[in-house]
């Protein structure tokens, strides 16, 4: 018989794809070597209880933070930056208004609370100006003048 008159079964469970890995070096700070350890011993401990389905999802994170562990780079800030980099803690001012900002890896990313990764669009505009400094970013077509305040070290939260 022919195999197009047979009829597929649906309810065969499609394989979880891999997470995608991002082609951009693996820069982190201490901080997020830290969390990229501490995440893989939950995964670990989690997988333990997990039944077959849970498994399967836990073991494509493990993977995932495996090889982000494996591939991590890790860069220290100075105590008291005296340009933008990975680490570095920036009071910017937009228009008239200040915000403050931390720039790290990808992987600790976490734009609600002020961590941006060092790839995002303000981080790269940003890298290596110092206080006092405009920078112009681009975004949505314009260009807008962003100025660097402060800057600090994230030592502190680390």
């Amino acid at each position: 018989m022919s195999r197009a008159f047979v009829k597929e079964d649906d309810a065969a469970p499609q394989p979880t794809p891999e997470r995608p890995v991002s082609a951009a070096p693996n820069l982190v700070t201490p901080r997020g070597a830290r969390l990229i350890k501490d995440t893989i011993a939950q995964l670990q401990g989690r997988l333990v209880d997990a039944d077959d389905e849970e498994a399967e999802s836990i073991r494509r994170d493990l993977r995932y933070w495996l090889s982000r562990q494996a591939s991590m780079r890790i860069v220290a800030s100075s105590t008291a930056p005296e340009i933008v980099g990975l680490g570095t803690r920036v009071t910017i001012r937009r228009g008239t208004v200040d915000s403050v900002i931390t720039i790290v890896g990808e992987d600790e990313s976490d734009p609600p609370n002020g961590r941006i990764a060092w790839t995002a669009p303000l981080a790269r505009a940003l890298a290596g100006a110092a206080a006092g400094d405009v920078v112009e970013l681009e975004t949505a077509g314009r260009r807008e003048p962003v100025a660097v305040v402060a800057l600090s070290s994230d030592r502190g939260e680390l």
